[in-house]
């Protein structure tokens, strides 16, 4: 039995799901935390947390897929979600979530939080 069929897909998809929000927690913490020494305001610690954690979130769940399917045939799991399935299992898996440059600039916007955020505060 081949890895590249849809039971395959929607396994690999529900394991994802599962994940994202144990690892949202655990990457969001240090950001958290870091955040509130320094004395920002609650909403800016939240935002921030959610912006740095997303990355590494995405890097992990992408990391996943490479494993289950090989490097070579993740393509086919990500054109499924986006054509067959873009309303159900590929909600918030978007292929672009996988690129390094929007992982990037999305951690950069949480480290840019923190200093308007600090300032915002006064």
């Amino acid at each position: 039995m081949s890895e590249l069929n849809e039971s395959n897909y929607k396994r690999i998809s529900i394991i994802n799901w599962l994940l994202t929000v144990p690892m949202m927690v655990l990457f969001a913490w240090p950001y958290y935390f870091g955040a509130g020494l320094i004395g920002m305001d609650i909403l800016f610690r939240y935002i921030g947390a959610f912006f740095f954690a997303v990355p590494f979130m995405l890097t992990i769940l992408h990391g996943h897929v490479t494993m289950a399917l090989g490097s070579v045939h993740r393509h086919h799991y990500y054109d499924w979600m986006t054509n067959e399935k873009p309303l159900t299992f590929g909600l918030f898996f978007h292929p672009m979530f996988v690129k390094t440059r929007f992982r990037l600039i999305i951690l950069m916007i949480s480290l840019l939080l923190l200093p308007v955020g600090y300032v915002l505060t006064f």
